[in-house]
């Protein structure tokens, strides 16, 4: 049996800009409008890993922690999430994208958002555009009462991203071999997924990204 599947990385590939931070702030101004008091921490942070003072990973769950709060009620939390979902589908995504996506389902493959992103926010938005399946970054604790400011195993970022796709794939029962890929992004910290890939696409790519596709011969494509 042969698979077929369409792994999309998320951020600037499928929406114009990143949700991060849009998620953070959109929360924010729904569960605890003070926090954006706190934005100047967030910039402080991004100092920090800019100097590599900290982690990819320490600086999400800082500012969570910031922003959203250390621990937070799933209950009260879910609403604003389902309500960022909706508003990322209305006005950040790429008609091109949309248009991909349509084309991959109708050409029989299985639709995979793969992103650094929180699965917390990701699979709404996902269920949003139709996809099959979600490989994102986990919180600690991901389906109790309480979400907390804490990423569970990996940041599905790079090379933790191509781990996370293979562990995916053999907890589906999905043999390399008997797979056929195609995979999209826009950044060159996909080059992992996008180099596993049988057919990968540099989409909307930034300088190092499309420099890296060119020389390897990958396709580019620009989605509006």
């Amino acid at each position: 049996m042969t698979h077929r599947l369409a792994i999309y990385d998320m951020d600037r590939t499928v929406t114009f800009t990143g949700t991060y931070t849009g998620f953070l702030i959109h929360v924010a101004k729904r569960l605890a409008p003070w926090r954006l008091a706190l934005l100047p921490g967030v910039i402080l942070l991004m100092l920090a890993y800019v100097l590599k003072l900290i982690s990819r990973q320490r600086l999400k769950e800082l500012n969570q922690a910031l922003m959203i709060g250390a621990n937070v009620e799933r209950a009260k939390l879910m609403p604003h999430v389902e309500s960022y979902a909706e508003k990322v589908v209305a006005q950040n995504v790429r008609k091109g994208a949309l248009a991909q996506i349509a084309q991959d389902k109708a050409d029989g493959y299985r639709l995979v958002l793969a992103t650094a992103s929180y699965r917390l926010y990701v699979e709404p938005i996902a269920r949003r555009l139709g996809f099959d399946a979600v490989i994102a970054t986990d919180h600690l604790s991901q389906d109790l009462r309480y979400v907390r400011a804490k990423i569970a195993g990996e940041n599905c970022y790079d090379t933790g991203k191509l781990r996370m796709i293979k562990a995916w794939m053999a907890g589906e029962a999905i043999d390399r071999r008997q797979a056929t890929i195609r995979a999209y992004s826009d950044h060159v910290s996909d080059a992992p997924m996008l180099e596993f890939a049988d057919m990968p696409f540099a989409s909307n790519p930034h300088k190092p990204l499309a420099k890296l596709a060119a020389a390897r011969g990958w396709m580019r494509v620009d989605w509006n």
